[in-house]
């Protein structure tokens, strides 16, 4: 049941990546900072999964359930970003332009990210990507400490 578990964990975070990659390529859209973020902990648990399936015990899906947990907070503070909740990196984001004279704003427009966290590229169900990457994420979790779980 281990091996089972930790190849759904693992295997979930490459297909999110695989998605990722396949939106970025195929559906050209180019991620932002926020994205590229969301990516670093899925490799990570992609890797880890490898490990554990060659290592026993449960340090190794306890790690996974971190990396999972990391790109899930991710997900969730940039859906955050996107809904305006709250600000964003000032890399990725646009800054306020209320009491800007005319130079100002051309030079904030030309500093500008060529892909901007605060936008939402694309949306299912009223969710945007890193909501839904967040949710999924979430899910490999569980898997992960049911992995870990099933070690002992």
């Amino acid at each position: 049941m281990r091996r089972i578990l930790i190849l759904a964990a693992a295997g979930g975070s490459a297909a999110l990546l695989l998605g990722a990659l396949g939106f970025q390529f195929i559906g050209d859209m180019p991620p932002c900072k926020l994205c590229y973020w969301q990516r670093y902990p899925h490799v990570a648990a992609a890797g880890i999964g490898v490990l554990a399936l060659l290592i026993p015990g449960a340090i190794l899906p306890y790690l996974g359930a971190l990396a999972a947990l990391a790109t899930a907070a991710i997900g969730l503070y940039h859906s955050g970003v996107e809904r305006s909740w709250w600000e964003g990196p000032t890399t990725c984001t646009s800054g306020p332009i209320t009491n800007l004279s005319p130079e100002q704003l051309m030079q904030q427009i030309m500093g500008a990210p060529l892909v901007r966290c605060d936008e939402i590229p694309w949306e299912m169900f009223t969710l945007s990507m890193a909501s839904w990457n967040a949710i999924a994420s979430l899910v490999l979790v569980g898997f992960w400490i049911a992995a870990a779980k099933s070690s002992r």
